[in-house]
């Protein structure tokens, strides 16, 4: 198994443009968002609990953020069950709010992620490697870190790897050579 730095710099070289990843900041949540609530139906019983696909899937998600890193995991495992309660809430509001809802945050939210890799210029990396999809909230998550400060250690690592963010002055058209992390 990859390490989490190398699972978040192989992410991450598809997004160095900050444009890309401010629009990662809202589409990917309501995406992860869209996958819980279209998997909260149906819904059975067991031993007297109520169990969904949402469940366990976030149960899955949970457990490998968890043996990624655990500081990292321990704060996805806050994320997702905040991500599974909301999502089993909208769920429950009939199925005009669990269907609609659920297709209109998945469309929306892929709409931000397409707006995002044309200004990257690059495809999104779930392309490239399927991972991309589990690894896609975490990485939201370690750049929100990074907006306050925290976890340099892990921000130098990757940006060791791929570069740094780029904020100014970037056209629609700049790559990024994934073998060696140049702006082309």
């Amino acid at each position: 198994m990859k390490s989490i730095e190398q699972q978040l710099s192989n992410y991450a070289a598809y997004h160095r443009d900050a444009r890309n990843i401010v629009t990662h900041f809202i589409g990917i949540p309501m995406i992860v968002l869209a996958v819980a609530v279209l998997l909260s139906a149906p819904q059975v019983t067991v031993a007297g609990v109520p169990f969904t696909p949402a469940h366990a899937v976030t149960l899955l998600a949970i457990a490998y953020y968890l043996r990624l890193e655990w500081r990292m995991g321990a704060l996805m495992t806050v994320w997702m069950l905040l991500n599974l309660w909301l999502a089993l809430w909208i769920a429950s509001q009939g199925t005009l709010a669990w269907l609609g809802g659920g297709v209109a945050l998945f469309v929306v939210g892929w709409v931000f992620q397409f707006v995002g890799h044309f200004y990257e210029g690059r495809k999104p990396a779930f392309v490239d490697d399927i991972m991309g999809l589990i690894i896609g909230p975490l990485f939201v998550a370690v750049e929100a870190l990074f907006l306050f400060g925290l976890r340099r250690d892990l921000q130098a690592q990757i940006e060791q790897q791929v570069g740094p963010v780029r904020r100014t002055g970037v056209s629609p058209a700049t790559t990024i050579d994934s073998d060696d992390a140049k702006v082309t």
